[in-house]
């Protein structure tokens, strides 16, 4: 995979730095803080999206406010590591909306999840009847957090 951070400059870096910490930043504003004219400004945030860097803008919302008590993490087992295997389950996890992240992972577990559910009852119902039936479960082991202390999805630039 290509190494795009080597082809960013300091403007770059200044105009993502901004859109990760508001996205609805004007393209005034934007072109204000890295010190050039909005048109040339536009034409660079236009080119990391299409380049790739720029992969969306999303609101993030509060789990707590929309009604998602409990976020746990589902660490997972296989029976098996074929290609078929792995590719059904992920597939399939794809597909959940309760699932916010999953990891294939190195050590003792195959993948990890990253689980929202309104509360205990609803988590626990998620994992004995979906999380259990995906291809290739053989060993399931889950952790909630007790307290979120940072949650980001901004990416250091320096």
């Amino acid at each position: 995979m290509p190494h795009p951070a080597a082809d960013l400059d300091a403007v770059d870096r200044s105009l993502l730095r901004t859109l990760q910490r508001d996205a609805r930043t004007t393209v005034g504003t934007l072109a204000e803080q890295v010190a050039l004219s909005p048109s040339p400004c536009w034409r660079r945030v236009r080119q990391l999206e299409q380049s790739g860097v720029i992969a969306g803008y999303h609101a993030q919302l509060d789990r707590h406010r929309v009604g998602y008590g409990v976020l746990g993490f589902v660490h997972l087992g296989l029976h098996n590591h074929t290609d078929e295997t792995t590719a059904a389950f992920e597939r399939e996890v794809q597909v959940l909306p309760q699932v916010l992240s999953c990891h294939n992972l190195s050590g003792r577990y195959d993948y990890q999840l990253e689980v929202v559910a309104q509360d205990l009852e609803r988590f626990s119902e998620f994992v004995r009847s979906v999380v259990r039936n995906l291809p290739g479960v053989r060993e399931i082991s889950t952790s909630f957090s007790l307290k979120e202390v940072k949650r980001t999805t901004a990416l250091p630039l320096d």
